[in-house]
Formats: C-alpha cells, sequence, structure tokens
C-alpha cells in the first residue's frame, strides 16, 4: 500500500528465453500459486529461436530473438523482471536494456539453497548444461557447498511431464543424497518448475525451485522499486 493506503500493484516481467510456450504456462502455473493478490505477472517467450536451450549452439541462437523481445518491454512499466532460466543468458545485457531489477533464476535459487542447507545438489535436466552450471557454480562462489547432476530428461519432456521424465528425476535426485551428500535440491531447469512440493514431500528435504525463487525476490525488489 502507499502512504495513502491504497494497494500498490507490483508489475513483473518474467522471461522465458526458449520459444517453448508449454515452459512459460508452467511458470505462469506455478507463480500464481506463490505471488501476492496484488503483483501482476507478465510471462513471455520469445516467438523465435529454439524449443530449448541444451548447448551452445542454442544459447547463441535464443539470444538475438531474447534482446528483441527484451526491447519491446522497455518503457512498459514493469517494475521488476526476471529470467526464467537456469543460466544467465545475457542477463548483463538485459539489466542494462531495461534499467528495472532483474533476477536471474540461478542467483536467486543459490542464495536460497544457502539458507536451508550445509551441502545442496542442483538437479537439472540435460547432461551438456552440466559444464555452464559448474561455471556458475564458481562464479557465486558455490563450489564448495554445491554439486550438479543432470536427469538425462530435455527440456521440453520435462515441461511436458509423464512417467519416464518423472522416474528419472527421482533416481537423480536420490543419487544426489546417497552419493553426493545433499540436504537439499535445486530443481535446475525452468521446464521442472512446479515440482517442488511434491519432491519435498516425496524425499522429506528441502527442494528449491530456482524460477520461483527468482520470482518470490522479484516482488519483494518491485515493492522497493515503487517506493523510490
Amino acid at each position: 500500500m502507499n502512504m495513502d493506503g491504497v494497494p500498490m500493484t507490483r508489475r513483473i516481467l518474467v522471461i522465458n528465453p526458449n520459444n517453448n510456450a508449454a515452459v512459460s504456462e508452467g511458470i505462469r502455473r506455478a507463480a500464481a500459486q506463490v505471488i501476492c493478490a496484488d503483483t501482476e505477472l507478465t510471462v513471455a517467450n520469445p516467438l523465435h529461436g529454439p524449443l530449448s536451450i541444451e548447448s551452445l549452439e542454442d544459447r547463441a541462437q535464443a539470444i538475438p530473438p531474447l534482446l528483441a523481445m527484451v526491447d519491446s518491454y522497455i518503457g512498459q512499466g514493469f517494475d521488476a523482471c526476471v529470467l526464467g532460466c537456469y543460466d544467465d543468458i545475457a542477463l548483463d545485457e538485459i539489466r542494462r536494456r531495461l534499467k528495472i531489477p532483474v533476477v536471474g533464476a540461478f542467483e536467486a535459487s543459490i542464495a536460497a539453497a544457502r539458507t536451508v542447507s550445509a551441502r545442496f545438489c542442483v538437479v537439472t535436466t540435460v547432461h551438456s548444461a552440466l559444464p555452464t552450471i559448474t561455471a556458475l557454480l564458481h562464479t557465486y562462489g558455490a563450489q564448495h557447498i554445491a554439486s550438479v547432476l543432470a536427469a538425462g530428461i530435455g527440456v521440453a519432456d520435462a515441461a511436458a511431464g509423464g512417467e519416464a521424465a518423472s522416474h528419472k528425476l527421482n533416481q537423480t535426485i536420490q543419487a544426489a543424497i546417497a552419493q553426493q551428500g545433499a540436504d537439499a535440491i535445486v530443481l535446475g531447469s525452468g521446464g521442472l518448475i512446479g515440482r517442488a512440493p511434491a519432491l519435498a514431500k516425496a524425499f522429506n528435504l528441502p527442494v528449491i525451485d530456482a524460477v520461483l525463487c527468482a520470482i518470490t525476490q522479484a516482488e519483494g525488489l518491485a515493492k522497493l522499486h515503487k517506493q523510490t
């Protein structure tokens, strides 16, 4: 609320950098369960580019349509933005262009994991993502308290759900606990959004949804942004 007691609507832009509408819809549904009633959420993805970002080539192809889409939202009255991808793809450039708080899912999830665990494991989808995630763990100084495993499922398959994808994900979390000593799990893919509550219950440990962490963090930053 403002000083007159009138609720202030917070407008948050969530960017899905691939052009998979199913991933965007999954983000939209899951976010609706956690955001405040006076938060207005827009989830957007480019109309062109890769369906999923699973390689360096995909990453390179995704950046031009991603930045073109970002440019279309400049000056549209958003209070904060979320990069809904477990990769800092064009993150600094997005911040430079939008000039509002822009929260990356990776950084938000690492901060959250540090508050609930002594050692955690990032569980991602494809094996090709492992080098990038490992490098980012070093960037954010978490390499000594974190490990990373891939479930071997595509981002699109993860977003679609299904028994086979769930089985592989469960097996990977079991390995993270038994072999890596993880006492918390970070779901390191936008395609895995919405799965954290059920997995936390099944494995009896904190399971952190990276994209939702970023969205809730962006809410707080948006509130501060409106007060300045």
